[in-house]
């Protein structure tokens, strides 16, 4: 009785040993996956959403709240520059209002060019040469509809 008790034990713990198995197997791939170190993930700072104002003929006509990516080199310090975005987003907002990117043929967009080459050159002067690799503007959304730009009327002979 006692051979046959332990025999029905030992196959119900190998039973639950077999049925376990692929669970911790799955569990170990998933931390090594996590582990691993990739090139370059990871290597930017997002700027918090920044509203920047359009105006026109002196007039504030809208405002456009932007998405920034700020890419960084391979051997940069990611944590570092992140404890840094308040001082990226106010270098934005300053450059935004000191002279707005606006686009003259649409209110509801901000000129890209402008905001990405302005946002390069500050943000290099906040961190030095060879640090910042590009500046991204990720997303961009009007805060409200405005009319397109008319042309102006032509002068009267």
């Amino acid at each position: 009785m006692r051979k046959l008790l332990s025999a029905q034990r030992r196959r119900m713990l190998r039973r639950i040993a077999l049925s376990v198995l692929p669970l911790l197997l799955l569990v170990g791939r998933a931390e090594a996956s996590e582990s691993a170190p990739t090139k370059d993930v990871g290597q930017y700072v997002d700027i918090q959403p920044v509203g920047l104002p359009i105006v026109a003929g002196g007039q504030l006509v809208n405002y456009v709240f932007v998405y920034v990516r700020l890419n960084l080199t391979s051997g940069a310090n990611p944590s570092r520059w992140r404890e840094k975005e308040p001082f990226f987003r106010d270098a934005l907002v300053r450059a935004g209002h000191r002279t707005p990117f606006t686009q003259p043929d649409d209110y509801q967009k901000i000129n890209v060019d402008k905001l990405t080459s302005t946002l390069m050159t500050e943000a290099v002067a906040i961190t030095g040469p060879g640090v910042i690799r590009s500046v991204v503007v990720t997303s961009q959304a009007p805060r409200r509809r405005a009319p397109t730009p008319r042309p102006a009327p032509a002068p009267l002979p």
